[in-house]
């Protein structure tokens, strides 16, 4: 039995790993040539102000009194610049975000495994690219793209990690650190002739990474006065840098200003997911070769944001986020980043329209370049028989499309240049998505197989050690043949001689070889294989179509829930009336009355909110206090069984009632000491952490009696899920107590 629990843990480690190889691997290629515009860039300089963590609608909408949180950015939205909203996509995390933004691509979720802080892989970027840039802000963002970067031409200045506490301070001092260090930065250049130089060159980048909103946004919430506040503070923030950039430059006219996100946030201060709030941030454009503001009697959008925000008069352009980064390289010259994956949006400049064509056709060769690279990489380790080419984009139509385009510039067909160009584009993202994913199903079919495998032996081992099944089918044992392992181990060396002679990486291995001694040891049951299939075809056909047909409603049922929450509902209803259709009913009818109202109470917390928007610490005292409850009734019935609960097991259960009490003590300290803008205590970081590692060891000190080791574990798992809870806490409570 140790061996087989063993074996389970090693199979379903090794299919837990291949989701990264299958799904989470590094987009990136290497070995592209830089492209560029040849023609003069409309800036000399671009200033990025990146507001971590705000959302598209905090900064666009309206107060109540009909003001706008941000009235220097509304002004440069209806006056100076160009605007709309940037799409993000998920993880709407600060890095991936960041990543998007100056390296114009979406960063694959095996970057988490590094907690977004070290780059996986090197990748090109916007800075690297730039003659000089400097960067002002966090220090888990400016180094990533410091870090890598060609050369000794990107200068980061950040504060202390440890000013980055959610709780603990006014966080709008992040970005008044910014602002300052920026201003104390070009008065010292003043005074410094090689500075001074580097700062008055072309191609430079200024970033201002400024995560005060976000960091309010996660301890107050966006609703929160704090959160608004420094929005207002940001804003005023901008209006300085902005001012001082045109005196310092003498109003020159060769600054580009962006101003945006990295990711939103959700009403209740979380981001990470897909929800609008997290995907939707703002973008705001002005200064040299952006156009200036549109208006428009009327455009059409999916939503109703416009009307809401007040600005359906002026053009809103919206893009995808990895967009902002072919924009920022055209607006100041430099090469597209090679791993740009960005459509440049050509609304947004204010350029002759052989600019415009230009940059356009850079973008589109730009991103052929990725495809070709992808393409030849997967060519070379795949068999000539096997590999099957990206039809939609073969060279000679590649050839077609580039000589079109350059026939169109030389004619002066810009627009034509333009929408020929995002064609190509379109098809060399769909042609680099099928290369990236070329192995996907190669594996997937491995893994299934591999997955059905030990399901099958699992189960056939539980059919033939704990069912009465397939007992009196048949006594006849045969000897083993040799037929069997001589034919796997042959399979074993065809599949491993395939996989060497494509030079696949090591897991491939694994994820093709680990089916064969799962099957190997599925097909030694054959006997009881045998056996279970005559025992099947004995069985009443009625009954068996009807087991069969309830297996597969739940399993469906189960597969909804994970899309429609209320499916969870329908089951469990399912669940409360399961005991009136079998014998259960007449034999236990007690038993029977508690399980369906059980499952009917549980039946209606899938309908409540996934999340409540607001945080309510007394719901979390009301959940701790049903707990202490709950122990005190067992703990007395247990006592009263003197042969079966000795003073040992009634210690264990007093600590972890003491635990229960602690959680709840930490939960309302913590949430006083943060409304107090103190920070976390100390003394309530040792509980928590010395909590959640006793969870793990105390209900192993229990009695292994059934239903006081359930209790003892019950009692571990509260303990631990109250110092998770900020609100709403009951109904999860319940669901657990149950």
């Amino acid at each position: 039995m140790l061996l087989f629990f063993t074996l389970g843990l090693l199979i379903h480690f090794v299919f837990f790993a291949s989701i990264f190889d299958i799904y989470f691997t590094s987009p990136l290629v290497h070995g592209m040539t830089p492209q560029f515009t040849p023609l003069p860039p409309p800036a000399r300089r671009l200033v990025l102000f990146v507001a971590d963590g705000l959302r598209a609608d905090a900064l666009y909408e309206l107060d109540e009194n009909g003001n706008s949180r941000a009235p220097f950015i509304r002004n440069i939205i209806m006056h100076e610049g160009s605007w709309g909203i940037s799409h993000t996509r998920v993880p709407t995390e600060s890095r991936p975000g960041h990543v998007a933004l100056i390296a114009g691509f979406y960063e694959d979720v095996s970057a988490v495994a590094k907690g977004w802080k070290e780059n996986p892989v090197e990748f090109d970027s916007l800075f690297n690219e730039s003659k000089y840039t400097w960067s002002w802000g966090s220090p888990d963002i400016l180094p990533m793209f410091a870090k890598g970067a060609s050369g000794d031409h990107v200068y980061t200045y950040s504060y202390d990690a440890k000013r980055e506490d959610f709780g603990a301070q006014d966080a709008t001092k992040l970005d008044t650190w910014v602002f300052d260090n920026v201003k104390d930065f070009f008065h010292h250049a003043r005074n410094n002739q090689s500075l001074f130089s580097k700062i008055n060159e072309e191609k430079i980048v200024f970033f201002l990474h400024l995560l005060g909103i976000d960091t309010n946004g996660h301890a107050h919430r966006p609703s929160s006065r704090d959160y608004k506040h420094n929005i207002k503070k940001v804003d005023d923030g901008v209006k300085e840098i902005v001012s001082m950039f045109n005196h310092f430059y003498g109003n020159d006219g060769k600054t580009t200003f962006i101003f945006t996100s990295d990711h939103g946030m959700t009403d209740w201060g979380s981001h990470g997911a897909g929800h609008p709030s997290e995907t939707l941030t703002p973008l705001v454009t002005w200064g040299a070769g952006i156009k200036y503001p549109q208006r428009v009697s009327a455009q059409q959008f999916d939503d109703a944001f416009l009307k809401e925000w007040r600005l359906e008069n002026w053009k809103r352009l919206d893009v995808n986020q990895a967009d902002i980064a072919p924009l920022m390289t055209s607006l100041i010259g430099v090469p597209f980043p090679l791993n740009s994956v960005g459509i440049l949006p050509v609304d947004y400049l204010n350029n002759t329209d052989l600019f415009k064509a230009e940059s356009m056709f850079t973008n589109a060769v730009q991103i052929l370049e990725q495809f070709k690279v992808k393409m030849t990489q997967k060519k070379e380790v795949t068999l000539p028989f096997l590999f099957t080419p990206f039809k939609l984009l073969s060279d000679s139509k590649q050839f077609n499309i580039l000589r079109k385009a350059r026939s169109y510039i030389k004619h002066r067909k810009f627009d034509e240049v333009v929408s020929l160009c995002k064609e190509l584009i379109h098809l060399a993202l769909k042609g680099l998505s099928y290369y990236h994913t070329y192995d996907r199903f190669f594996l997937g079919v491995n893994v299934v197989i591999g997955f059905v495998g030990w399901i099958s032996y699992a189960s056939l081992l539980i059919i033939k050690s704990h069912s009465n099944l397939i007992k009196g089918v048949s006594k006849e044992v045969k000897k083993p043949s040799h037929l069997l392992p001589c034919s796997f181990v042959a399979i074993g060396i065809l599949v491993a001689f395939f996989l060497l002679i494509q030079a696949c990486p090591w897991t491939y291995y694994v994820y093709g070889l680990l089916p064969l001694p799962i099957w190997y040891a599925v097909l030694r049951e054959f006997q009881v294989i045998q056996d279970l299939v005559v025992s099947v075809l004995t069985y009443p056909l009625s009954h068996f179509v009807g087991y069969l047909l309830a297996f597969t409603l739940g399993i469906e049922v189960l597969v909804l829930s994970f899309f429609y929450r209320y499916m969870l509902t329908a089951g469990l209803t399912a669940f409360a009336a399961w005991p009136f259709l079998t014998r259960l009913w007449t034999r236990a009818k007690m038993t029977s009355l508690s399980w369906t109202f059980f499952s009917l109470l549980l039946a209606v917390f899938p309908l409540m909110p996934v999340v409540g928007r607001k945080p309510d610490i007394s719901l979390v005292m009301g959940a701790g206090l049903l707990v202490l409850l709950l122990s005190l009734c067992v703990v007395t019935s247990l006592m009263k069984r003197k042969d079966s609960f000795i003073k040992e097991e009634l210690l264990v259960h007093l600590l972890q009632v003491l635990s229960t009490v602690l959680s709840m003590y930490v939960v309302y300290s913590t949430q006083s000491s943060l409304l107090r803008k103190q920070g976390l205590p100390l003394m309530n970081q040792i509980i928590s952490w010395a909590t959640l590692a006793s969870s793990l060891v105390v209900p192993l000190l229990s009695s292994p009696v059934l239903f006081q080791r359930l209790f003892s574990i019950l009692l571990s798992l509260m303990s631990t899920y109250l110092l998770l809870s900020t609100g709403s806490p009951v109904s999860s409570s319940l669901i657990i107590l149950i």
